[in-house]
């Protein structure tokens, strides 16, 4: 077997109005189709969904911080630090927190939570030239600066 790629992520949330506004209105993805009260998948283009969001129950808790799952979703949103600065001011307009803001090395990345609690990486990568001649880099992580 060879896996030529991630198809898709499916996060489950609380309401699936509000994840639909985060998704498509703070971080630009296309609603692509709406399984009513059920789930609803975005695009960010090329494939016919990269993400989707399931409703769980209103009071659904959250996971515990030390269970085993999903850690995080990565989105690439760019090649360059402008891109990423851009994103931060997006994010920033729209009220919505930054954790932090990490070099990789390989990447650099914005992570922030959706309305769900669920952790998004924003990220930009930086030349594959990095990690193609040194593999060892992509176990890098720094604070990133911005501005």
């Amino acid at each position: 077997m060879k896996i030529q790629g991630v198809g898709h992520v499916v996060l489950k949330v609380r309401d699936l109005d509000r994840s639909a506004r985060f998704y498509t209105g703070v971080l630009g993805l296309k609603e692509v189709a709406r399984f009513p009260g059920r789930m609803v998948f975005f695009s960010a283009g090329t494939n016919h969904h990269d993400l989707a969001v399931m409703a769980v129950s209103a009071d659904a808790p959250n996971p515990p911080e030390q269970a085993v799952g999903l850690a995080h979703v990565a989105l690439k949103i760019g090649d360059s630090l402008d891109t990423l600065r851009e994103a931060q001011a997006i994010l920033e307009a729209n009220a919505v927190k930054i954790r932090s803001l990490r070099d990789h090395h390989v990447s650099q990345s914005i992570y922030l939570e959706d309305p769900d609690g669920n952790t998004i990486e924003l990220f930009v990568d930086a030349d594959p030239a990095i990690w193609s001649e040194d593999p060892t880099t992509v176990a890098t992580s720094k604070p990133l600066t911005l501005r």
